[in-house]
């Protein structure tokens, strides 16, 4: 199977684009895992993909070591691990469908209301919203990282209005999420996700993660901060819409 044209170029591509979403390019890594899932379960699939995102992360990591915000990450890891934890203990009785859907129509109303307050390079007040508020989002990021694996959207709602710089908006959100891959691999061991054959793919595929990583970067230090966002803001618009097809079908 792994030497079929369909099947390489569909992994292909999804290691692709979540390396230029762990890169820099918030969103991307949301149509990877159902690029996967044309070829195999979708498990199986977020089960190849947990490695190379971990690797990935290092990464990331490491490029933007330098640009992160020590009181954001102190107020939302926490929350994370809580989210993570009843994502754990509710996923059989939570209806997916119904968490996509809610995720997707907040994720695409939100981009498109900072797109249009922010429209005509309009200058708005970045937010001073309390710690205590982004512990709650931590708590979404984890509950829907581990549901649906979009624990991307609740992050990007507290921390885009305080308007980092953008260098420090992806460093943060590195590191965060890095964390909560971490957390992540001790369900995958207890679900028999990780066997020899998932391992060898995952192996296999880590030169082109590593490439589209740095490739992600490369762009990203490019990137003024204004057109940073706005590209942010219209991933989140199509994120919604996809999380909302998800929910659907």
């Amino acid at each position: 199977m792994a030497f079929d044209p369909v099947y390489v170029l569909a992994v292909s591509i999804a290691v692709i684009l979540f390396g230029l979403a762990k890169g820099g390019l918030a969103g991307l890594g949301a149509v990877a895992t159902p690029i996967m899932a044309l070829v195999m379960p979708p498990l199986q699939a977020a089960a190849i993909i947990l490695p190379i995102l971990i690797v990935q992360d290092v990464v990331s990591v490491w490029s933007f070591r330098k640009t992160w915000n020590g009181w954001i990450l102190c107020w939302m890891i926490p929350g994370t691990v809580i989210g993570v934890l009843l994502g754990y203990f509710f996923a059989a009785s939570v209806p997916v469908a119904a968490v996509l859907a809610l995720l997707g129509s907040i994720t695409l109303i939100f981009g498109a209301y900072r797109l249009w307050v922010e429209r005509g390079g309009r200058i708005v007040a970045p937010s001073q919203s309390p710690g205590w508020v982004g512990s709650l989002f931590g708590v979404a990021t984890g509950f829907t990282s581990h549901i649906a694996h979009a624990g991307g959207p609740p992050f990007q709602m507290w921390v885009t209005p305080r308007k980092l710089p953008h260098e420090t908006f992806v460093g943060t959100s590195s590191i965060l999420f890095a964390f909560v891959n971490w957390i992540k691999v001790p369900a995958y061991f207890a679900l028999g996700e990780f066997n020899r054959d998932v391992l060898i793919t995952s192996a296999m595929l880590l030169p082109l993660a590593i490439a589209s990583t740095f490739a992600g970067v490369w762009l990203i230090r490019r990137i003024k901060t204004k057109l940073f966002y706005n590209i942010v803001y219209v991933l989140m618009i199509l994120l919604g819409l996809k999380l909302i097809w998800d929910a659907a079908t």
